[in-house]
């Protein structure tokens, strides 16, 4: 199944040409750390106010594209 990321935006002179959000100077990177420092969504967004549900979804789902899928195996298993 494919997914429309219409919120991931690319421009080489923003950035750095990093992946961002709706074209906002908050690059993908950003949410995703932002993500695992916050573990409540709601502080979240209260310091992201222009981050939404979707952007974060996107922002998932583009990193995650960027992940292989494969076995590594375990030394010792």
């Amino acid at each position: 199944m494919k997914t429309k990321l219409g919120r991931i935006t690319i421009e080489p002179g923003k950035m750095n040409g990093e992946p961002c959000i709706r074209g906002l100077r908050l690059t993908v990177r950003r949410v995703l750390h932002a993500l695992a420092a916050y573990p409540d969504r709601g502080e979240l967004k209260r310091d992201y106010p222009e981050l939404q549900d979707e952007d974060i979804r996107q922002a998932l789902v583009f990193a995650a594209s960027y992940l292989e899928d494969q076995v590594v195996p375990l030394k010792g298993a």
